[in-house]
């Protein structure tokens, strides 16, 4: 029960029960909530009025940062100019405006943008397009689909079927038939403490070849991977890693899909993750920044090839070419948002800043390998982790008291994957900020030692 008078002014429910939180040690956290009232650019506000630092935007999605005005002015215009309007056999301008943006952003033929409503969505909607465009083609038999250990895409089946975060998993039964994995790439005894790519492991893309001869290439539909593996805890790819499996793919008809939920629109200092490594995939999803978290949003970004192909599957041009989509799908609202984002990004010059700052980023960050239990750090743009050593048979309690200390006695949130701390600040954070976010994370880390 929450009963104290606050100094933010914000109402507060005097009872937590109801409220069952995704992702949440629900019952610990009633005990010692952490509520957050506000924010504005790099600060979160608590319901006790402190001002808490955001080295994680949020959840890896408020890019541009908290409060920015031309976000929120957007979204107060189209909430009432037009609240809703279908995108089934109907449409309104703004969806095909934030399109044709989304297609001068990311590279190559990437021209076309299917809207879903987060980054789950947007993975079972490149599954499901990778399934109808080989059925289309007369290659009907191609419906395997071909994730990574630990990786993560979301919560659909679709996404926990090619994912490989164990916990994600186990719960769910059977879940997607025809589905396999490649081995993840992180090694910490060859690449601890790699400054940006890892130097070893691109060989790990070969295993690729391995489920071809299992399966045969004329049953696998598509291999999908996050081209930095966030959610489990930042694992950028070895050195060469993503040509090789771009080369393996291209060459048994298989097409490649990028998860890029996380590393889309700024993180790495590019559009995409696809820009900055110079690999072309067939599909990308994407949500998070492309709103910087204001309203909930995503899109698949598919080839033209892709597009053309199913689009043109029918002769009679009134039948419909793909029987998928959702109810939100190019919300209004989220294309206001998305497009005022998008604005913000190329104004203040944000993904340019991102590249900008990695290096000060990546030297703050690898500062911390002198602090106690710490046995990797790991970054990429601005993406960082830091890899702690469990407690003593209890495996994720060290990172799960840091992030609890962080907040109630470090001012400062953070992000926790296993015993891994994971931080991605918006793209706005200053060189100062950086080294606050440091210093209090050396704190914390020397708080729970």
């Amino acid at each position: 029960m929450l009963t104290q008078e606050l100094a933010t002014n914000v109402a507060v429910p005097n009872d937590l029960e109801a409220f069952w939180m995704p992702f949440t040690s629900n019952k610990h956290f009633k005990q010692e909530p952490r509520l957050i009232a506000r924010a504005k650019d790099m600060h979160f506000t608590s319901i006790d009025g402190r001002q808490i630092i955001d080295a994680t935007a949020g959840l890896w999605c408020c890019n541009a940062g908290h409060g920015r005005p031309r976000i929120v002015e957007a979204v107060q215009r189209q909430v009432a100019d037009l609240d809703f309007a279908p995108s089934f056999q109907f449409a309104h301008p703004k969806a095909f405006e934030l399109a044709s943006r989304l297609a001068q952003l990311f590279p190559g033929d990437l021209d076309h943008a299917f809207f879903t409503n987060s980054g789950s969505e947007s993975v079972d909607t490149a599954l499901k397009i990778a399934l109808a465009y080989h059925r289309v083609r007369g290659e009907g038999t191609r419906t395997r689909l071909i994730g990574r250990e630990r990786g993560y895409h979301g919560v659909g089946f679709g996404g926990i079927s090619v994912g490989g975060m164990v916990k994600n998993r186990m719960w769910f039964g059977s879940l997607l038939t025809g589905v396999d994995h490649l081995p993840h790439t992180l090694d910490i005894d060859k690449n601890a403490f790699s400054k940006g790519l890892p130097e070893h492991g691109a060989e790990l893309a070969d295993e690729l070849e391995k489920l071809v001869t299992l399966h045969d290439a004329s049953n696998i539909a598509a291999v999908i991977v996050e081209p930095v593996a966030g959610s489990i805890g930042v694992y950028p790819p070895p050195r060469g890693y993503l040509e090789r499996l771009r080369a393996i793919t291209e060459k048994h008809g298989i097409l490649l899909i990028f998860d890029e939920v996380i590393t889309a629109y700024g993180r790495l200092g590019k559009g995409s993750a696809a820009e900055y490594f110079g690999v072309q995939p067939d599909l990308v999803t994407t949500a998070k920044g492309l709103t910087s978290g204001v309203i909930p949003m995503g899109a698949v970004m598919a080839r033209k090839h892709i597009h053309d192909t199913i689009v043109g599957s029918q002769a009679d041009p009134k039948v419909i070419e793909l029987f998928h989509g959702y109810t939100y799908s190019a919300h209004p609202v989220a294309c206001a948002a998305a497009l005022a984002t998008l604005e913000t990004y190329e104004e203040e010059g944000l993904f340019a800043r991102s590249a900008e700052l990695a290096p000060y980023w990546q030297e703050a960050l690898h500062g911390l390998r002198d602090a106690p239990n710490v046995i990797d750090i790991r970054n990429i743009g601005l993406m960082g982790a830091v890899e702690l050593s469990p407690y003593p048979g209890k495996p994720g309690h060290r990172a799960y008291d840091a992030m609890c200390k962080a907040f109630h006695e470090f001012d400062i949130m953070i992000r926790i994957t296993g015993d891994t701390i994971a931080m991605s600040p918006p793209l706005i954070v200053s060189k100062a900020q950086i080294d606050e976010i440091v210093e209090k994370v050396r704190g914390v880390i020397d708080a729970v030692a």
